[in-house]
Order: C-alpha cells, then structure tokens, then sequence
C-alpha cells in the first residue's frame, strides 16, 4: 500500500512527506552513512610478516654407513652382510652413540649381459645404519667403524643439539614478532595512523636441513689404514621463524 493510498483521505494526493518536520529528514539522512563509517572501521587492518634468524654451532655429526657384500649365492651373502653389520652396531653401542637405528636393509640381484642377454652373476647385500656422535669423535669413530667391518659412510652432516634447536627457535620467534612490530610502526607513521590492537597472529617456523657431506667409501678405508684419524670438522646452522600479525589501525 503507497504512502498516498494511506494518507490520501486526510492529506490529498499524499503529500505527507512534505509535512514532516525538516529536523527529522536531517536524522534520516545521517543515520546510515554514520552506521556505514563505523562498520568500515572495524575492518582497517595491516597484515605485515617479520622474520628472525638465530645462528647456532653445530655440535653433532649425523652419520649414515654401512656394510655391502657381494658374493655368488643370496644365503651366503645375506649371512656374511648380517654378521659384518652386527659387529659393526656392537661397536657403535660400545661408543655409546646417539639415535642409532638401521635405515636400511637390501639383497639384490647382480647382472652381466652378455649379446643383450641378461644373466645373474651373484646377489649384493647392503644394510646400512644412522646415528649421531659429538663432532669432535665423529673422525677417530668412523676409522675405528671401517675397521669393525663398514664399508660405506654414505654422508655426514652436522646439526645443533635439541636443547640448543629450542632456545634457538624460541628467540627467532622473540626477533621476527619485533620485527613485525617495527616494520608496522614504520608504515602507520609515514601514513599518520595510529595502531591499536594485534587482531590475528600466524606463526610459522622454518629451519633447513643441514647439507650432507659425502665420503666414497674407498677413500674411507684408506684414512682408516692411515696413522691420523679422519678430520671431521663441523659448522653452524641457522634456525629460523617468521610471524605474521594483522594490527587494527
């Protein structure tokens, strides 16, 4: 129903509009664009993502060996790749090493073609084993591992210790929320603004595998025939984390 068919029998051809007070046409109009201007204020927010990088020594080395066999039938090799293997594991749980673990188990088939023709030869085993040892004992250990019966080291690297890693990741996460805070501060001051509240946080944290250094196992055997130990020397390792804040303005 029109405001004219309302109002028609008291205000003819429903001219009502035209009679209300000036003062609240003025309350109509400004209501909605003020209600519309607070609601946009809510929602002004900077989203900036700071980064914090902590460098640490790296006071372990991370060894990956093993021991291959070769031989004519699978039992034979098999047996002597597991006999070799535990005189090596017995050695390194002698050296109290850390995190020791078999990472791998393999018996294979060897193959020679001859006239395109494919024919076994012999069977090749590999068990190959992890763990982690003090920087410093990692050279006299693999010498002394060769000579219990490895015959591949297949790849140091070097990494912090656990406790070293937290307090590293902690402080990271101190550095990059500053950095976020400074970076914002910078913004709203070179546009006037004022900040108000952190709204929303995203952590992120990030830390790279050290790169493994690789040793031929030949060359291995002959450090450990030698009169010095094998030199292995470490490096540092950097842990990082970045955050991301949304702040209100």
């Amino acid at each position: 129903m029109t405001r004219a068919a309302l109002f028609g029998s008291q205000f003819p051809n429903g001219k009502l509009w035209k009679m209300l007070p000036l003062t609240m046409l003025l309350c109509i109009t400004f209501t909605l664009p003020t209600f519309a201007q607070e609601k946009e204020k809510l929602w002004r927010t900077l989203s900036v993502s700071g980064r914090g990088v902590e460098t640490i020594p790296t006071t372990l080395a991370q060894v990956n060996l093993g021991v291959e066999i070769q031989g004519k039938t699978a039992q034979e090799v098999q047996q002597e790749a597991a006999r070799r293997s535990s005189a090596v594991v017995a050695f390194l749980k002698s050296q109290n090493v850390e995190k020791l673990q078999t990472t791998g188990i393999q018996l294979n088939p060897v193959y020679s073609y001859t006239n395109n023709v494919q024919r076994i030869t012999g069977y090749a085993a590999n068990n190959t084993v992890s763990f982690r040892i003090p920087t410093e004992k990692a050279g006299t250990l693999l010498d002394n591992a060769v000579k219990a019966g490895a015959t591949q080291i297949n790849g140091i690297s070097f990494v912090a210790n656990d406790e070293a890693i937290a307090a590293a990741q902690k402080q990271a996460l101190k550095e990059a929320t500053q950095d976020a805070q400074q970076q914002a501060d910078a913004v709203f001051s070179a546009l006037g603004f004022k900040r108000k509240e952190v709204v929303s946080i995203q952590v992120n944290n990030a830390s790279p595998p050290p790169p493994p250094m690789f040793l031929r196992a030949e060359a291995s055997q002959k450090l450990a025939n030698a009169d010095t130990s094998t030199p292995v020397v470490g490096g540092e390792q950097q842990v990082e984390a970045s955050v991301t804040l949304q702040i209100s303005y």
